[in-house]
Order: structure tokens, then sequence, then C-alpha cells
């Protein structure tokens, strides 16, 4: 009973909800969801359970929907659940199988919990689990960002077995007879998380007992470490950039006497395109001769005596412009874009030449680019349905000569908007959105004037 113990005390400190509200449970059926239920139930705490057959494995599935409706009749808990097509989903979408599933998962927990009116949705996600995100998020590169590993919250969304090892998860499981479904796939290494799961883990925790339960204390330090280190690089930004009209001055000698040099130079300089390749061309370049530059897609970096100058390079001509990232802003023929990160707004402006998007769709870089023959989006409002850009800049009689001067915002293969128009119904924001991508689209003055 020690991890029922500490559920409990985890439980208290986090404070999760207020006196008569209840969470919502995510529950496969699996022995982790099962042993979250089972923990809920011995700790008092008001719940409701949430179920999704995702239609894949036929009647291995609809036994797990089965086993879960029995359980939360058995203990007089409320039962919630949904059946999805998620490969019809999943071509429609043109999405991966497991990427579509999540995205119908959680929407639908999400319209549950507002219709119920329960206050959180809690997922089963433990130590181990964190630990394989955290691997898997290292040997992809992403950076400090990718080792806090899972969030313990995020909205509305909650894990409160992190803290738990699927060994103590196991034990308990034994211990309390707690039945569960076994999902075949789980066994197999088809999925990344899996091959991690049972080819890298299993060796780690040879070689350094405990593993586990030490990566997860460093994940704690990481993710606090992620917020110095974002407040440190913001504070260094205010003190060595200066705007001058569109252009950025960088004082040289202050900048080469900072410590760790090459990452500042990669933060200072990556919302201008210009990406890790380039950081020792940044760092030559503060001992150059003036006139001497580089570029990336968007800007160049010129040394002018004491000075790094950023300017953003010409781009009315260019189809195709990559955003590296934001903050930034780019010059197209006729308009210009601003790229910028922020909170999620209390209301959101209606403007057609503003996109606010969900910050979890977003993958940099983006590429902004012309309208091509045969581009398609599901236009924000229509319930997931596929529309022709060319048949909606008709419907919306767009003139022919406007209409070279639309520009599109791609994300990873996919339209996220489509300046001045509409936003891909993808890239919405939801109840639970955090962070938006803010892009604005405003016309040159010399344009604003000729109209």
């Amino acid at each position: 009973m020690i991890l029922l113990e500490q559920f409990k005390e985890h439980w208290k400190a986090k404070n999760y909800l207020a006196h008569g509200e209840r969470v919502l449970l995510a529950v496969s059926g699996g022995e982790d969801s099962m042993v979250m239920a089972h923990l809920f139930l011995k700790s008092g705490i008001a719940f409701g359970v949430a179920h999704c057959n995702f239609g894949l494995r036929g009647e291995a599935a609809d036994g797990d929907e089965q086993h879960v409706k029995d359980w939360c009749a058995a203990n007089n808990i409320g039962f919630h659940s949904v059946k999805f097509d998620t490969k019809q989903k999943s071509e429609e979408w043109k999405k991966g199988i497991q990427e579509t599933a999540r995205i119908l998962r959680y929407e639908w927990f999400e319209i549950i919990r507002k219709q119920h009116s329960y206050v959180r949705i809690a997922t089963a996600h433990h130590a181990n689990d964190n630990v394989e995100t955290l691997l898997i998020n290292l040997f992809k590169g992403t950076g400090i960002s990718g080792l806090h590993g899972i969030l313990p919250e995020n909205g509305k969304i909650i894990r409160p077995l992190l803290f738990a090892t699927k060994e103590m998860i196991a034990a308990y499981t034994g211990a309390n007879n707690i039945t569960f479904r076994e999902d075949a796939s789980n066994a197999s290494d088809d999925y990344l998380r899996n091959a991690v799961r049972h080819n890298v883990v299993p060796v780690v925790e040879q070689l350094f007992p405990n593993a586990v339960i030490h990566v997860n204390e460093s994940i704690k330090r990481f993710a606090q470490a992620e917020v110095l280190y974002k407040h440190t690089i913001e504070q260094e930004r205010k003190k060595l950039i200066e705007q001058r009209g569109q252009d950025h001055y960088i004082p040289v000698l202050k900048l080469q006497k900072r410590p760790a040099l090459e990452t500042l130079c990669y933060e200072l300089f990556q919302p201008f395109g210009f990406g890790s390749a380039q950081v020792q061309q940044i760092v030559v370049l503060l001992n150059a001769e003036s006139g001497h530059y580089i570029a990336s897609g968007t800007h160049r970096i010129i040394k002018n005596r004491d000075f790094l100058i950023v300017t953003a390079m010409p781009s009315e001509q260019a189809d195709f412009i990559t955003v590296e990232a934001a903050p930034c802003t780019i010059e197209t023929g006729k308009y210009i874009f601003s790229f910028s990160i922020h909170d999620k707004p209390k209301s959101i402006p209606a403007s057609p030449d503003e996109a606010w998007l969900e910050m979890k769709e977003i993958t940099f870089p983006l590429i902004l680019r012309k309208w091509r023959m045969g581009d398609y989006l599901y236009p924000f409002g229509m319930g997931m349905k596929k529309k022709k850009v060319s048949r909606l800049l008709i419907d919306a009689k767009v003139p022919l000569h406007e209409k070279e001067d639309i520009r599109i915002v791609e994300c990873n293969k996919r339209i996220a908007w489509i300046g001045g128009m509409r936003i891909d119904e993808r890239f919405k924001i939801k109840d639970n959105t955090e962070k938006v991508l803010v892009v604005k689209r405003k016309a040159k003055i010399a344009d604003a004037r000729s109209h």
C-alpha cells in the first residue's frame, strides 16, 4: 500500500481540486490507467471515467471498452465512451495513426469535461514514460526545452502518477488483484516509444540501478533550469539588442564579453533565421572587418564598425521564405508579416489580417509562400471539411491582381493560415491552449496610401 499513501500525499500537496470538484480519468483498460482509477477510488476523490475505442484492434479494443465499463458499473463510477474511425480520420487529416488518435482523444476529453462539469482531466503517465520522453527528445536534439519531459500540468490536463515508477505500479497491481487488459501493440517495436522502452531503458537500468528515479529527479531540475535559462536569455536580449527602425543593433564588445558566447549567439540570432550551423560564422564575424556579413533565408548580419546590424533581406520577389523562429518580421511585395509568441488572450481579435494559432501544433521552421493551384486546407468553422484555396479565393471574389499577393503560412506541409482570410481548423485555439503563435499581416505604407 506504499503507492496509495504516496499518491494521497502527492495529491494533497498538488491541491488539484477544490472541495466538491470532480476529475475525469482517461482509462484505457491497461495496467497503468486501471491502477490510477483504483488509487482515486481508494482515496475518496470524486471522479468519472472516459474511455476511447479507436477501432484499431477489432474485438480486443471492444474487450478493453467492456472491461472498463464493467469496472465502473461495479464501483458506481460515471462512465463515458466513444468509438472513433481512426484510420479514416488519419487519411482525411493526412496524419499518422498515433498523432490522429492523440488529437481525437484529447479533443473528446475536453468535450466531456465541459459537458459534465469536470474540472480536470487526468492521464496515467508515470515516471518511466517521463524518462522515455526525455530520451526521445534528447536523441532528436530538441535542446533544453525538451529536457523537462512530460509536464505534470498542462492546462486542464494533469498527470498525478508521474512520481510513480512502473515497478511501483506493477507491485500495486499484484497486491490489490487489479485486473487489466494488455494491449498487444505494446510488445511491438514498430512505434518509436516502444523501441526506446524495450531496447534502451532496460540496458540503462542494468548499468545504473534506480536510473528511472534518478532521471526523474533530474527532470525536475531541468524544468527549473529551463525557466532560469529563458529568463536569462530574455534579459540578455533586452541588454544587447537595440532596434532602430526595421534594423537591430548589437554592440560587438558587449557581446564578446558575455559568458557562453556561442549559446547566447544562437539564442539572439535564431529569431532572424540563423541556425546552430551558423553560430561559428557569427562568432568569426565579431572580429571581421566592416562590410562583412552572413545571411539566413530572411536576414543579414552585417559587421559595421562596433556593431552587428541585423537587417531584413529584400524578399519582395521570393515565392518561398523560411521562418526559422519567432519573433521575426518578413517583408513581401505588398505586405509585412510579423510572427510572435504570446500567452493565450482572454479574447481573440476578429481581424482577418491576424492569425492566432495553437502553439502546440506549430513546428519550426514555418514557410511563408505564395499560394499554388492544388493547395487546400480545412477552413476554421467548417468541421474539418477540406477546401481548395483556389475555391476560397473565388468564393471571396478576390480580384485577379490581388490573388497574386496572397501568401500562406505552411507548417509541416499543412496550411495553417491564408493571409488575410482563414486559418485551418487544426490550428485553432482550444480551451486548454496556453501559448499562441500570432501572425499579423499589414500593408506597407506606400500601398496603404495608394488605396
